[in-house]
């Protein structure tokens, strides 16, 4: 007992000892980092910043430091558009930047230094769109994407028929007011994958794969 004693005793000299426990000095871990006041949150757009805007597009008029006449609005089938301040704005066939500084101007009258921001958050109408035509499985028209090449587009409507004359494609595309064809060996390309035939597409291109010649 007087053993157990005398350890227990040396148990508490060594806690007493024992130096205290100094407190954190670490900093706290920064905040993430919140969005500011009144921007809103916005998804990138797919659009290039030469897009041209067309009927049925869906776009995002953002004034800065104005959340009132920050408003989200479709292009109109007669190419116009109407913001809070600004009615019957021309938008059809300009690009966001342009159609921004369009904007700005005329809001200028009404707001000191107005700051204007267009997104195109839904592209829709025909200039945005690449028709595939002829013998391909579902001919349709597919909403274009930054990026967008050849093969993106035979995939998109589930490949060649069995009468395709895969390489006597073409792409048709309108250059400066003026149509022009390309030639495109898409059976190469899709059964050799000779990646040289898969070019970059632009909206309003049309794909077209005629049918095999018996």
């Amino acid at each position: 007992m007087k053993i157990l004693g005398f350890v227990g005793s040396l148990m508490l000299l060594a806690a007493s000892l024992a130096p205290a426990a100094e407190p954190s000095t670490a900093s706290p871990a920064p905040a993430a980092p919140t969005a500011a006041a009144g921007v809103p949150s916005v998804s990138p757009t797919a659009v290039s910043p030469d897009y041209l805007i067309g009927p049925g597009d869906t776009l995002q008029i953002f004034v800065w430091r104005n959340p009132d006449l920050t408003v989200t609005v479709p292009v109109r089938p007669d190419g116009k558009i109407s913001t809070p301040l600004v009615e019957d704005m021309v938008a059809v066939g300009k690009t966001p930047s342009q159609l921004a500084r369009d904007i700005e101007k005329a809001l200028a009258v009404y707001v000191k230094s107005p700051e204007v921001n267009v997104i195109v958050t839904l592209p829709a109408s025909a200039f945005s769109q690449v028709r595939v035509i002829g013998q391909v499985l579902r001919p349709q028209a597919i909403p274009y994407r930054s990026g967008m090449t050849v093969l993106d587009a035979v995939l998109a409507v589930g490949g060649l028929s069995q009468f395709a004359a895969g390489n006597r494609a073409h792409l048709v595309r309108n250059l400066n007011g003026k149509s022009e064809e390309i030639k495109i060996r898409l059976g190469a390309l899709v059964n050799d994958g000779d990646m040289k035939q898969n070019l970059a597409l632009q909206p309003g291109d049309v794909l077209v794969v005629p049918e095999t010649r018996f």
